[in-house]
């Protein structure tokens, strides 16, 4: 008896998603990279540097850029271009 209930696996995203969900991923842990550093040796001692434009501006707007990145990876659809219109599957069902 042939088995014609085999199992397929399907992963959730196709190779090109994966690729920019890791591009976003490496671009969020950059930012927090960035955001890192500015604190003073001497607990004392109150350093200004934490508040220079690398960690006020940069960082946080290259952590967003990294999460916008990473919910366009999410969210595309690698299959839109084959994937039938819906004007196209009502006139193959009219048929």
């Amino acid at each position: 008896m042939e088995n014609n209930n085999q199992l397929k696996t399907h992963f959730l995203f196709e190779k090109v998603n994966y690729k920019i969900l890791f591009i976003g991923l490496g671009v969020i842990a950059l930012g927090f990279l960035l955001m890192a550093g500015g604190s003073s040796d001497d607990p004392k001692v109150f350093n200004d540097a934490i508040f220079n434009f690398r960690r006020i501006r940069l960082a946080p707007t290259t952590v967003l850029i990294g999460f916008g990145i990473t919910i366009y990876a999410i969210l595309k659809n690698p299959n839109s271009k084959n994937a039938p219109t819906q004007n196209e599957t009502e006139k193959q069902e009219n048929k």
